[in-house]
């Protein structure tokens, strides 16, 4: 059995410093991380909440996914991809379902469908002159409806390999917008001929 929350921050805070700081992770030293180590410092852990933070969309009536449940660049019948502009690296993608689902609740067939449609996007994104790998996350703290991010890394930066490359993503400059809605709109047309569906807008 799981840790109860309060057990969780006191054993946490038993391996803290007196100010209640833990020490820097290895991946700080990691050459590819964004940070150097000297000066930079772990913040406090604080306490556990009361309660978990609502999150946005809890209520299917006041899901900002599901009243644009009809928009992206492509859509099938029961899914949607979208583009995130303003990002730092090549490409961001969003994966949804067009129902109101998160993934613990989502049905078998569209679990299936997910794993199909993740490997296409994931190709499509490779194939993109300048991109070497597809990143593929689900966090799905920030929106209880389920949204599956792919982050395009960019070839040959050795930096950006690996786990700090949404970190990286917020610290490089924007990437081009008409070639990120480029590149959007190939992979849209390479998921329609190799999954089906249709084109949607070509704005995020």
């Amino acid at each position: 059995m799981a840790l109860d929350p309060d057990e969780f921050h006191r054993r946490t805070m038993a391996a803290a410093d007196p100010e209640g700081r833990l020490s820097l992770a290895r991946m700080t030293d990691w050459d590819i991380s964004p940070f150097e180590p000297g000066g930079l410092r772990v913040a406090p852990l604080r306490p556990p909440l009361s309660s978990e933070t609502p999150r946005e969309g809890e209520d299917p009536s006041d899901c900002r996914s599901c009243r644009n449940r009809d928009t992206g660049i492509w859509l099938n019948d029961r899914w949607r991809l979208t583009r995130a502009a303003g990002a730092g690296v090549p490409l961001v993608l969003m994966l949804h379902p067009r129902d109101h689902h998160d993934l613990a609740d989502l049905p078998d067939d569209l679990a299936a469908e997910l794993g199909v449609l993740t490997t296409h996007v994931s190709r499509h994104v490779e194939a993109l002159p300048g991109v070497a790998r597809a990143h593929v996350y689900r966090i799905g703290d920030g929106g209880a409806h389920l949204h599956v991010w792919f982050f395009a890394r960019p070839a040959r930066q050795a930096q950006l390999l690996g786990s700090w490359l949404v970190v990286w993503d917020d610290l490089l400059p924007d990437y081009p917008d008409d070639v990120a809605a480029a590149d959007a709109a190939t992979v849209a047309d390479r998921l329609v001929a190799s999954q089906g569906g249709r084109l949607g807008e070509a704005t995020p």
